[in-house]
């Protein structure tokens, strides 16, 4: 058996075209060079097995580098997630962390500041309605919440915010002829499901007329979603704006207050441009440019005063649109 094994080796070996191991031929002191050679072989080979490994690791590494160096630039002020099912549960926008959210309430007013992952919402505890929302919107955000895979509307109920004591049940608008206008839009917000969710409480809430709902108003959030878009980040405050002696509507139906109007601020903090709107609680028919005024009119009529960083006085729709 031995001396066949012998005769086979020795047939591959010439058929190889190759030297007959000496481990084969008896050569003792050739055996062991052969070993020696064999060894500095199989070393040399893994030797260059790992500086390919380095060189194709390096490769990837300047890759993605450079990738990440394409991403779109995102406000410091806010951290969103990726496109995608990554912007389930970002870890993000604190509203409490922008001071150009800040809002200076008047003084005895009942106001209670609830921070939001995206939105800040000053609420009234005593007309259950909000004094004024606010929130930063990018590009970045306007890109994943128009993305094939945004958060969907239907896929979200109108509820009540359970840490605000006198947050008004989803029920309570029912039967009302108002419809629970949002204050910070959901077409905003679809970027991920946590600030979809919280869009939807009650405390985002204003009883606003259906047809301006619908109507105007909309077509306005639709031109700031846009505006966003093109001038890479706004603040948006929006709110309403009471009547002395205001119709009431809820459990008993005295406790919620429905606005004579709404007001809408908006600031383009890299360009240094600003704009308000005022809407009246009723169909309101026409351009925006009819419902133009100042952000200084706003404070007049509401009392709030926001940040000192944004212009007063400007009132040119030309320059947005």
């Amino acid at each position: 058996m031995k001396q066949l094994l012998k005769i086979w080796v020795l047939v591959a070996a010439m058929v190889m075209g190759g030297a007959l191991p000496p481990q084969i031929t008896g050569d003792s002191m050739a055996a062991t060079q052969w070993s020696i050679q064999a060894k500095n072989k199989k070393k040399s080979k893994k030797d260059k097995k790992d500086k390919k490994d380095k060189k194709d690791k390096k490769k990837k590494n300047k890759k993605s580098n450079k990738s990440r160096d394409n991403q779109p630039q995102v406000s410091s002020l806010v951290s969103v997630p990726t496109i995608g099912s990554t912007a389930t549960s970002p870890a993000a926008p604190q509203s409490a962390a922008n001071p150009l959210l800040a809002v200076n309430i008047p003084a005895g007013t009942s106001n209670q500041v609830i921070n939001y992952q995206a939105i800040r919402v000053n609420f009234n505890p005593s007309l259950r309605i909000p004094n004024c929302v606010a929130y930063e919107l990018t590009a970045t955000m306007v890109s994943m919440a128009d993305a094939p895979d945004h958060e969907v509307r239907k896929n979200y109920n109108y509820a009540r915010d359970n840490s605000v004591k006198s947050c008004p049940e989803n029920w309570e608008y029912r039967g009302s002829g108002y419809s629970r206008g949002h204050m910070a839009p959901a077409m905003d917000m679809r970027w991920g499901k946590t600030p979809m969710k919280e869009c939807f409480y009650m405390t985002n809430m204003c009883p606003q007329d259906t047809k301006l709902n619908n109507d105007h108003w909309r077509v306005l959030e639709e031109k700031v979603h846009r505006w966003a878009k093109r001038d890479k980040r706004l603040m948006v405050y929006t709110g309403p704006i009471m009547g002395k002696n205001p119709v009431r509507i809820g459990k008993d139906k005295q406790n919620i207050a429905v606005p004579d109007a709404f007001f809408k601020v908006v600031y383009a903090p890299e360009q240094g441009r600003a704009i308000a709107f005022i809407y009246d609680n009723k169909p309101c028919p026409g351009g925006i440019s009819r419902y133009a005024v100042t952000v200084a009119e706003v404070e007049r009529r509401t009392g709030l005063k926001f940040s000192s960083s944004i212009p007063k006085n400007q009132c040119k729709v030309e320059d947005w649109e």
